[in-house]
Order: structure tokens, then sequence, then C-alpha cells
């Protein structure tokens, strides 16, 4: 039961953050215009490259080693202390040397300067620990709260194009007052405890480990952006973050199982039940399966009239981003289960590392040719290839120590389901004009026709919930 209090905790937060977008970016669309989204994607994209040195793979690592080490509080003070530290460490590095960028490159100077707020966030960011402890709800309440009070600053701060430099500053600082959140609730849960410089570097090299794949992550998460600008113009990046932000954001109501399954598969392994590992595995390739598809479909189907209703007329370009992206929220959620789950937690860094380098190289060698001739949508492209070959090479290494069938069996009946609600959404889209109301209702139909379908073929997902039903109130 606590996982599944975890799963609605992390599954509630991030509806909130779907929703915020939801709420923000059709305002931020036409209040910053694409030149004014332009700059701040392109000055993002960039800081996320040095967040990214000060991680060094320390938020998964210390996730990893804290659930290890949870019901040992001495032990796991002491591994935390020593984490943190070397968080700090490596933030400081990272702080220096976007400062040396800075001194070569003015571009957008001002706002890039603004966006080290998200560095400083991330040196201070314990998330991890909790993380580790499986203990979701005080991460979720307390920056719930953050999230809100950034949402009305945005509509009331945010005024003109000019008020960039505010959003970059509102964004930022919501991420730093976040983490600075989490800092209250570790009293009563660590120790003082002594630590060592010996001590706090011998997680240097496992957290680096970490930190290779971490870098094919960003890469293909973020070099897209920064490619746009250099081969097309700021304008496309513009484009290209709105489409990939909203395809993510909806994403993220699956990819939430990945954050609460971790600790959850990693404890399980620390114990020798590698039975109950590839059960839940089984079990959460079957959930995200049930939620991607319908995802995938009934985004695409609405993806065209959708992106100028929501973004303003002058983004008509996103809808056809958002239809050429959509399939990654199926692929994304494979590798989530696969990668995330199963990989990491079973310390098989390796595979995870080639299976990201290749969709990264991948990335980098399709963009250049595909944004030169069909500009945004190009990226669009070569985000659904590098994450296709992700969840081909992952499956592929997991082959000899899990039963792929079982992993699979059944999928069809969530595409034959969703296919038939893409086509009788479309359908109706192309023939009503986008409202709210409109769109409410073919949301509706939506869930209606992918319901019905799996019910009449008999998917997993009818099964698990039947299960949960009894098992919750028997």
């Amino acid at each position: 039961m606590k996982t599944i209090r975890n799963l609605f905790y992390n599954a509630s937060y991030q509806l909130l953050i779907t929703l915020i977008p939801l709420l923000t970016q059709p305002y931020i669309s036409r209040v910053l215009l694409p030149k004014g989204n332009g700059i701040y994607t392109y000055t993002w994209s960039i800081i996320q490259y040095f967040v990214l040195i000060g991680d060094l793979g320390i938020t998964l690592y210390g996730n990893r080693e804290i659930a290890y080490h949870r019901d040992d509080k001495k032990e796991r003070s002491r591994i935390f202390w020593e984490i943190e530290i070397l968080q700090l460490c490596t933030t400081t590095i990272s702080v220096l040397a976007f400062f040396i960028f800075l001194h070569f490159d003015h571009q957008y100077f001002t706002f890039q300067l603004l966006q080290i707020v998200w560095l400083i966030a991330q040196g201070i960011d314990i998330s991890w620990y909790f993380m580790g402890l499986e203990d979701f709800k005080k991460t979720v309440l307390r920056n719930t709260l953050v999230k809100a009070v950034s949402v009305i600053l945005i509509f009331v701060v945010v005024k003109t194009p000019a008020d960039l430099w505010k959003y970059i500053l509102i964004q930022g600082g919501a991420q730093l007052l976040g983490g600075l959140s989490l800092w209250p609730y570790l009293r009563g849960s660590v120790e003082r405890v002594s630590v060592s410089v010996n001590g706090i570097i011998k997680h240097l090299y496992p957290a680096f480990v970490l930190f290779i794949p971490n870098i094919a992550i960003q890469v293909y998460a973020v070099v897209n952006r920064t490619m746009l600008k250099q081969f097309d113009s700021t304008v496309s990046a513009g484009y290209f973050n709105f489409s990939d932000s909203l395809v993510k954001t909806i994403l993220s109501i699956v990819t939430a199982t990945g954050t609460v399954m971790l600790p959850h598969i990693a404890n399980k392994f620390s114990q020798g039940d590698m039975r109950g590992v590839n059960n839940s595995l089984y079990r959460s390739m079957n959930f995200v399966s049930a939620i991607s598809v319908p995802l995938m479909f009934g985004l695409a189907a609405l993806s065209m009239k959708f992106a100028p209703w929501f973004f303003g007329h002058k983004y008509n370009e996103v809808g056809e981003l958002i239809f050429f992206e959509t399939p990654i929220i199926v692929l994304i959620a494979w590798s989530t289960v696969v990668g995330r789950q199963y990989l990491m937690p079973v310390k098989r860094i390796r595979d995870y590392t080639i299976s990201v380098t290749i969709g990264a190289v991948a990335n980098i060698i399709v963009n250049v040719p595909l944004i030169l001739a069909v500009g945004a949508s190009g990226a669009a492209i070569a985000t659904v290839i590098s994450e296709a070959l992700v969840t081909a090479y992952q499956v592929f290494a997991v082959r000899d120590s899990l039963q792929i069938r079982k992993m699979f069996t059944g999928q069809w009946k969530y595409f034959v389901s969703g296919l038939v609600m893409f086509v009788i959404v479309n359908f109706i889209s192309s023939r009503i004009s986008m409202t709210f109301i409109h769109l409410g209702v073919e949301v509706f139909i939506g869930i209606i026709v992918y319901t019905v379908g799996v019910m009449l073929t008999r998917a997993h997902i009818v099964d698990e919930v039947r299960r949960l039903v009894r098992a919750r109130f028997h």
C-alpha cells in the first residue's frame, strides 16, 4: 500500500505540474511572443548543461544509496552528509565554469546570467534523500505550494516582452525555493555525524558512473533547442520548446512511476528478492502502456487544432511539431520501466549508459540534416528516432534476464483501442472549432472510447484495477 500511496502522491504532483503549463503557457506565449520565448528557450538550454555538471549523477546515485541504507539511521545520515557536501562542491565548480563561459559568449548576456539561479538551486536540492526514503509526501506538498506561488507571480509580474528577465527569475526562483523548503524536514531524520574527505571522495566515482548516462540524456533532451538556434532560428527554438514541453508535460503523468518505483525496486534488489523485482517490472510495464498509449493517440488527434488555439495564432507550426513528437510518450514510458526501474536499481549501469549514449549520438547525427531540411519538424523527428533507439537497445539488453514476451503480452489491445479512439476524436476535431467546451467533449469521448476498447479486448489493466479494488475494500 505504501507504493500505491507514493504513486498517488507523485501522480498528483505530476498532474499539478501538468496543469501549471496549461495555465501559464498560453499567457506566456502571447506576452513574450515567439522571439522572447525563443531567447528564454536558448538561454535555459545553455544553463542546463552546467546544471548537469553540478549534478554529476548525484541525484540518481543519492536516491539509490539512501534506498539501500534507509533502515539504518546512522549510516544513511553519514551517506546523506557526504553526498550533499560532494554536491555543493560539484555545483561550485560548475558555477565557476559558467562564469568562464559567459566571458567568451556575450550573446543574451543578461538573460544568461539570470539563469544561474537554476544552478544554485541544484546545489541545495536534497529531494533525492526523501525519494530514497520513499517519502514523497513532503516533496509533493512543499513543491505544490512553491509552484502555486510561481504561477501567481507570472500573471502578476510578467506583462510585456520586456519582462522576460522577470519570467526567468520566477522560473529559477521556484526551483530554488522548492529546494530550500525541504531542509527543515531533515530534523529528526538525519543525525550529526563526522565525515571525512575520503568518505566524500569515495562517492565521486559511482556518482560519475551515473553522470555519464546523464550527459547523454541531457544531450538529446536539450541539444535540439541549442541546435535549432544555431542551424535555423531563435524563433524555431521557441516553437520546438512549446511542443516538446507540452508532450513531456503529458508524459510526466506516466513517468511518475519511475521516480516512485526506483527506490522500491532498489530495496527489493538489496534484499535479494529478484522475483519481486521482476514481477514489479512486468506490472509497471503494463500500467505505463495502458496510460501512455491513449495519451499518445489523444494528443496526436487534437494537436493541429489545439496548438493555435492554446498558444495563439502565431504558433500554428507547434501543432505539426506536437503531432510528430507524440510517439515518444510511449517510447519514454517503456524506457522508464526498463532503464530507470530495472537496469539502474539492479546496478546494470553499463547497459543503461550504452542505451542513452546511442540515443544522444543518433540525435546529434540526424538533427543537423533534418533541421536543415525541414526546420523544427526535423528536431521533433530526430527526438522520436533517438528515443526509439534507446528503448530498442534497453529491451535487447534485458532479453536474457527478463521475459520479453511477458513484458509486451497483450500490448496490442491498448494500441487497437487507442487507434480507434484516434480515428473518432480526429474526425470530430476536424469538423468542429476548438473551444474549451469542445475540447472537454472530445477528451471525454476519447476516454469513453478507449475504456470501452480495453474492456472489450479484456486488456491486463482491467484485471489490475479489479485486484486493487478488491485489496482496498476487503
